[in-house]
């Protein structure tokens, strides 16, 4: 190969590197401002869905004038559920101190739980709409309200249902399994050590222990008992003086307002238009760690773009 030739081979790969450079910083480039708008575009969306669910105004978060306070008790009440105690009673709280809260409907579907948590529950629902008396609160029924449930509904101003609602279930239980014997016949030794003859109560491993049984069947008579205390403060004169009420049994919607356990047919809608009189419902249901999944979406987005960030300007 001539010395022209090599250098007309030498040209044309500058010219292809070069070319091939500036197609990719052009795509760099490109990356770069896409995810500029992408970002804009993120934000505007954001804010065009506050204006429209009309949480700002005039630059201020605000919440609808003239309302009705929604709050969702769902599944299980207890301790480590997002129908705690806690959360449902900070969102009561945050509904009653309201000033546009014209009334409050809690919408239960629940079957039950802890008597601690639907108790903590309880009193601070009496103790707000003490507070506040010119603001009722109504427990509209989904599918169940039972046992912790209907504990919480009690301490309403007045329980709706549907008449396929299943309410009621007012009793108290323990439950469990009776392994006595299954861990020889598997040739298993079980080693348990205790300090305190009744330390290994109700040992489901162990034969039933006639003294422990009653006193789990005088526990459950006790809180029985609480809990029949409580539907008869919250319910007054309107129960009806049936003893089966108590029996644990649960009821359809229309016979528990025959039983005095429940007074009228209506769903959220129905209630907060023609009971409370403020169409607009506003929901105070606490969320399982919205903030928490926020952030945590918020940062991936983040992330995200500044990787991409990254990737383009290495």
């Amino acid at each position: 190969m001539n010395e022209s030739e090599i250098k007309k081979d030498d040209w044309e790969r500058r010219l292809l590197e070069k070319l091939a450079l500036a197609s990719l910083q052009e795509q760099r480039r490109a990356r770069v401002w896409g995810i500029f708008f992408k970002l804009i575009t993120f934000l505007y969306l954001f804010i065009l869905l506050f204006v429209a669910l009309g949480w700002i105004e005039d630059g201020r978060v605000r919440i609808a004038e003239k309302h009705t306070a929604l709050i969702d008790l769902k599944g299980m009440i207890t301790a480590d559920s997002i129908s705690n105690a806690d959360k449902v009673n900070a969102s009561l709280r945050s509904a009653f101190e309201d000033k546009n809260t014209q009334g409050i409907i809690l919408r239960i579907n629940s079957p039950g739980g802890s008597p601690v948590q639907a108790g903590h529950i309880y009193d601070e629902i009496r103790r707000l709409r003490s507070k506040y008396p010119d603001i009722p609160l109504y427990a509209v029924v989904g599918d169940i309200c039972a046992s912790g449930g209907y504990y919480v509904a009690a301490a309403a101003d007045k329980i709706f249902v549907d008449k396929a609602s299943l309410i009621g279930s007012i009793g108290v239980l323990i439950d469990g399994f009776g392994f006595a014997g299954t861990l020889e016949k598997l040739g298993v030794e079980r080693r348990l050590l205790t300090a305190g003859e009744n330390k290994s109560f109700l040992d489901p491993f162990a034969p039933l222990d006639p003294v422990q049984k009653e006193h789990a069947t005088r526990l459950l008579r006790e809180i029985h008992e609480q809990f029949i205390q409580v539907v008869k403060q919250g319910r007054g004169e309107r129960l009806k003086d049936a003893p089966e009420i108590f029996s644990g049994i649960v009821w359809t919607g229309q016979k528990s307002i025959d039983l005095g356990l429940a007074d009228e047919m209506g769903d959220a809608d129905y209630v907060a238009r023609e009971i409370i009189q403020a169409e607009t419902l506003v929901d105070f249901t606490p969320h399982e760690g919205f903030s928490d999944l926020f952030n945590k979406r918020f940062s991936q987005i983040v992330f995200n773009i500044m990787s991409d960030l990254a990737v383009s300007l290495r």
